[in-house]
C-alpha cells in the first residue's frame, strides 16, 4: 500500500483543500491528512480539535482517507506512518517558491526518503485560502462556494457560542 501525507493547519479546511484530497485519493491507496498548529499564526477560528473532527466527519465514510494531528516535523510524522511522499496543494506562483524550498528542506531531513508532490487545485478553487475564507466570513458574507456546507455549519454554530 502506499501512503501519502498531506499536511496543514486547515483552518478552516476548503474546497481547494478537498480537490487535493480527492486528487492523491485517486493516484494513493492511503491519503493522511495531518492536521498541524501552526506556531506562526496568532489565533485560529477552530481548535485543533475540532479541525481534526470536522475533517473525519468530511470523510467519514473513505477509508482510504485517515486523519491524524500532527505535530513536530513533517518529515518525521511522513516516516512515522510510512509515507512514500508528502502532498502539497499549489494554488498559483506564490506558493510555487515557498513549496519547492520546502520540498528541498524536506528531502535533506529525510536523507532523501521522502518526496513532495505538489498537485493543482481545480482552476475553480485556485484562489481559495483558509485565510480568506475566514476573512469573508468573519465581514458576514456568504462562504459557501469555498467550503462544504458542512464546514459552513460549524463555523456558523462556533460563532454563536
Amino acid at each position: 500500500m502506499i501512503s501519502v501525507l498531506y499536511p496543514g493547519s486547515f483552518d478552516p479546511f476548503t474546497k481547494g483543500h478537498s480537490d487535493v484530497v480527492e486528487q492523491a485519493g485517486n493516484i494513493f491507496d492511503e491519503v493522511i491528512i495531518a492536521v498541524m498548529q501552526n506556531p506562526l499564526k496568532k489565533s485560529s477560528f477552530f481548535t485543533l480539535e475540532e479541525r481534526m473532527e470536522i475533517i473525519k466527519e468530511l470523510y467519514k465514510e473513505r477509508e482510504k482517507i485517515k486523519v491524524i494531528h500532527g505535530s513536530g516535523a513533517v518529515v518525521d510524522i511522513a516516516e512515522e506512518y510510512n509515507c512514500k511522499a508528502i502532498i502539497r496543494g499549489l494554488r498559483g506562483l506564490s506558493d510555487y517558491d515557498y513549496e519547492v524550498s520546502m520540498a528541498q528542506i524536506n528531502k535533506e531531513l529525510s536523507n532523501g526518503s521522502i518526496n513532495t508532490i505538489c498537485l493543482l487545485a481545480d482552476k475553480n478553487n485556485q484562489f481559495i485560502s483558509s485565510s480568506m475564507v475566514r476573512e469573508i466570513y468573519n465581514l458576514g458574507k456568504d462562504i459557501s462556494r469555498y467550503v462544504d456546507p458542512y464546514v459552513e455549519e460549524q463555523m456558523k454554530l462556533k460563532r454563536s457560542l
